[in-house]
């Protein structure tokens, strides 16, 4: 029996783009094995290579199946990699091989298989995740019983452990589940005649797995699963179709995560409840003060963190003072509707010491919220073996040899003054080498002081000295009460220099990052940007930091590497590491140490992504093979905080180079629009009168040819001031206009502008005005001519010619200021701010000749001898164009 059914993506358009570039991953789904998985996926590739689709076999297991076997031949083989494991050479499927062979699609079989030590992943499914994203369609096989949310339901339904399982990600992101299945009766006659296994191995598993019940239930699981999908697709098709139907309310999961063991079966019944309703659903740590335990503890809680992120959770950890507060506060700011937790298995005396059970309290404080209490249960606390065991800590005998030795010195002087104290005095001396010991060194030390301190105290001071027997029984009750004291007090301080040390970590952890983003504020530069990012982060995560960027070929290159204390030499010149850091960079993923893919790697990488964007890696030295929780806290918020400083100053550099662009252009086709007009309009002159004069046949009067000289003449002036212009902003773009300094009288600088616009303000009134004991101008007296043409040919340009021209010279403060008005229409006050922008002319001045380069040119120079200019328009009508120079004192010559 075969139901088979297509997934439609729901997402953003941009994940719809992603996936389309992704291969097609199509799932063959048993209940168990034997049910011909592998014998269907054969029979559909043969299908698909007689429509001529390219197809390979990357990897399947015929268990020596005869109908297997004859399934396979006909097809293109890959064939596997051997690997060296324990001086045996295993095959594996050789990844790197159909990728450059890159088939349309590839067979892999059994795809919860954990790959032999040394494969580039640990399990199969990260090989076909990889070869997904290269473009390559898969055809993969997979039982029910290996799915990671059911793993704990099908341990207890068939009393067998499944060790290797997959994410349920992979299946429920796949575009085709096809699900294989026959009756339990033919699966149990094909294990009878060794289809399945061989033949003591089958009558092994009739006896375990392969009962009758166990068949029924796991088919059950698969049906369940494939009818979940198909309800999805039914949704998604009214969805898209606008086919009104019943919808179900918006439901949301809450499940609380702890180091327990417990935990992980908690994650999975959340995710099983999330599934059967359809909703999402959340996995948090809450963060308390006391920590998360030893070492064991805290590897126990990234585990079970790391199930839930697998099994499609929201996973948040959130620092907590009030563990029902806390939770209460996010299930509200959530819109949780339901929150699993665990059946209390401590006994009642407990709770009552620690204020109550935590159920009931989120009882009386959840409001419509809907609890569901889980029956907690002993599990193993089962390892992989694919990671490496957490060592036990090492004892520090030196903190025990503390707290004898503080007790020691007590000891001798309450000995010294007991014909001074009390008892009672006595045995309150005593408790400090215990609070001390808790203070400093924790529970341990303090416990082992106090113990101590009662056989000090009863030896000592309880008669009869000098012996462990008491004579008054009612001290047996004293010592009782001493030790009680003593250890709540030892546990309670202890208790407070975890808490001062919680606070302090965050405290230095949130310092940190504060500071590395107030140092990178300023920065403007890439190269400061990712040293300060290598040091800081080296000194903030206690380990040798590496930033690797892409080059302008997309090539990635080591680009800061800082080294933490007396750690190795830089091993990031090993190629095989850099090849690591390449793969994190090419598909986006965490690689190296402490994770799954290519663990054996000394560092670990972290892509820096911004905006679903990889745009550098993050290399970390970890001395150990584990990150626990609060570590990849802090790793992921430094990477985040690096992706942003890197991007922001890419976007910088883009939004520069946009500008310039833009500006680029808007200057290209300014230059082009005036200088075409300028340009042509005197030299089509220039070209008509000199044809007029050459032409032998036309006999023209003197005065005609005057005339067209003079025009001539006029036309090659009004080309000459453009060129000049042209080559005047250029040398002031380039910075090549050097001042020439030397001592100007703004009177003859005037009369030398005058006279070299002679013909042009032969018809025109100019009016000059020059005060009296005017000092010299230091600058050059070429330039100021300059800017003294431009801005009388500019009032000349857009005044009447029956007005006239007002130039005036006069001191101010220390400042030479030079005016030239006119009686014109004046300047639109929107324009007043942009007259000296380069190419900029009035929106009325098309019929007006120029080029918009006059007024900035006469910027350029005046600002090159330290003076300023400005516009402004005159009371009674038209426009004043003024600049201050600086007075300089002149030398005093000595004759």
């Amino acid at each position: 029996m075969g139901i088979t059914e297509q997934r439609r993506d729901p997402e953003l358009l941009l994940k719809k783009i992603q996936k389309e570039s992704r291969g097609k991953l199509t799932v063959f789904l048993g209940a168990a094995a034997g049910v011909g998985k592998t014998y269907a996926m054969l029979e559909n590739a043969h299908e698909r290579l007689a429509e001529g689709v390219d197809v390979v076999v990357g990897w399947v297991e015929t268990h020596k199946r005869k109908e297997t076997e004859e399934m396979l031949s006909g097809l293109p083989v890959i064939p596997g990699r051997l690997i060296e494991y324990r001086e045996k050479m295993l095959a594996e499927m050789d990844l790197d091989a159909i990728l450059a062979r890159k088939p349309r699609l590839v067979l892999v079989d059994e795809l919860a298989h954990t790959n032999v030590t040394g494969a580039r992943h640990v399990r199969r499914f990260q090989d076909v995740d990889e070869l997904l994203n290269a473009g390559i369609d898969v055809y993969t096989t997979v039982n029910i019983q290996h799915l990671e949310s059911l793993n704990d339901i099908v341990e207890q339904i068939t009393e067998v452990k499944v060790r290797e399982t997959v994410p349920d990600s992979i299946l429920e992101t796949a575009d085709r589940v096809q699900l294989i299945d026959i009756p339990p009766e033919d699966l149990i006659k094909r294990l009878k005649e060794g289809k399945v296994y061989v033949p003591g191995q089958a009558e092994r598993a009739l006896k375990n797995f392969f009962r009758p019940g166990n068949i029924n239930a796991l088919r059950e699981m698969a049906l369940r699963f494939t009818a979940y999908r198909v309800d999805q697709q039914l949704n998604e098709y009214m969805h898209d179709h606008a086919i009104e139907g019943p919808w179900s309310a918006a439901e949301k999961v809450l499940v609380c995560v702890s180091a327990s063991p417990f935990s992980a079966h908690l994650i999975r019944v959340a995710k099983r409840m999330a599934s059967a309703m359809r909703a999402e659903w959340y996995a948090i740590h809450l963060d308390t003060p006391q920590g998360s335990g030893d070492e064991r503890e805290r590897d126990r809680l990234s585990r079970n963190l790391r199930l839930a992120r697998e099994l499609g959770a929201h996973v948040a950890s959130l620092p907590a003072a009030d563990m029902v507060k806390e939770i209460v506060s996010f299930c509200r700011k959530e819109n949780i509707t339901h929150l699993v937790v665990g059946k209390p298995v401590h006994n009642r005396f407990w709770e009552i010491l620690k204020g109550g059970a935590l159920v009931d309290r989120l009882i009386r404080k959840s409001g419509g919220i809907q609890i569901h209490v889980i029956q907690g249960k002993q599990s193993q606390d089962y390892v992989p073996k694919v990671e490496t065991s957490v060592r036990s800590a090492d004892v520090n005998w030196k903190q025990y040899l503390g707290g004898l030795a503080m007790l020691a010195l007590m000891s001798a002087i309450n000995y010294g003054m007991k014909e001074q104290l009390e008892l009672l005095n006595v045995a309150m001396l005593f408790l400090l080498p215990v609070l001390l010991s808790a203070a400093w060194w924790g529970r341990g030390p303090s416990y082992a002081t106090a113990v101590c301190t009662v056989l000090v105290f009863d030896f000592l001071f309880v008669p009869p000295v000098l012996s462990f027997s008491v004579m008054d029984i009612r001290y047996i009750w004293s010592f009782f009460i001493f030790l009680l004291v003593a250890f709540v007090a030892g546990g309670q301080t202890e208790r407070l220099r975890s808490e001062a040390e919680f606070a302090r970590q965050h405290e230095r952890r949130t310092r940190s990052l504060y500071e590395f983003s107030r140092e990178i504020a300023a920065q403007v530069e890439l190269e400061p940007i990712i040293r300060v990012l290598a040091q800081s982060a080296a000194q903030a995560l206690e380990c040798s930091v590496a930033v690797l960027l892409p080059d302008e070929r997309n090539m990635l290159k080591m680009r800061a590497w800082e080294k933490f204390a007396d750690a190795e030499a830089d091993i990031m010149q090993d190629a095989n590491e850099l090849a690591v850091a390449i793969w994190a960079y090419e598909h986006n993923e965490v690689a190296g140490r402490s994770t799954e893919t290519l663990p054996s790697a000394a560092y670990l990488y972290l892509p820096l992504n911004v905006r679903e964007k990889t745009i550098g890696v993050l290399g970390l030295h970890m001395s150990e093979n584990r990150v626990n929780a609060d570590q990849r806290r802090l790793i992921e918020a430094w990477a985040a905080m690096a992706a942003i400083a890197i991007e922001r100053i890419y976007l910088t550099t883009e939004a520069n180079h946009a500008a310039l662009l833009e500006e680029s252009e808007r200057l290209r086709g300014a230059l082009f629009n005036s200088i075409s007009h300028e340009l042509r309009t005197p030299l089509a002159t220039i070209l008509g009168s000199a044809s007029t004069l050459l032409d032998k046949e036309i006999t023209l009067p003197e005065a005609a040819q005057s005339e067209l000289l003079e025009n001539i003449r006029h036309g090659a002036g009004r080309m000459e001031r453009v060129v000049s212009n042209l080559l005047d902003t250029a040398r002031l773009e380039s910075g090549a206009m050097k001042i020439k300094q030397d001592w100007c009288d703004i009177e003859d600088v005037i009369g030398a502008a005058l006279k070299r616009l002679e013909e042009a303000v032969r018809q025109r009134t100019i009016d000059i005005s020059i005060a009296q004991g005017m000092p010299l101008a230091n600058g050059d007296c070429v330039l100021l001519e300059q800017v003294l043409i431009n801005l009388i040919d500019n009032a000349l340009k857009y005044s009447p010619a029956d007005t006239p021209i007002e130039i005036n010279a006069t001191q101010e403060d220390k400042k030479i200021i030079v005016s030239v008005a006119d009686y014109g229409r004046g300047i639109l006050p929107a324009e007043l701010e942009h007259v000296f922008e380069k190419f900029y002319r009035a929106a009325d001045a098309i019929k007006i000749s120029g080029t918009g380069l006059g007024l900035s040119i006469c910027k350029g120079i005046i600002e090159a001898h330290g003076g300023t200019i400005w516009a402004a328009n005159r009371p009674d009508g038209g426009a004043r164009i003024s600049f201050a120079l600086p007075v300089v004192k002149q030398p005093v010559i000595q004759v």
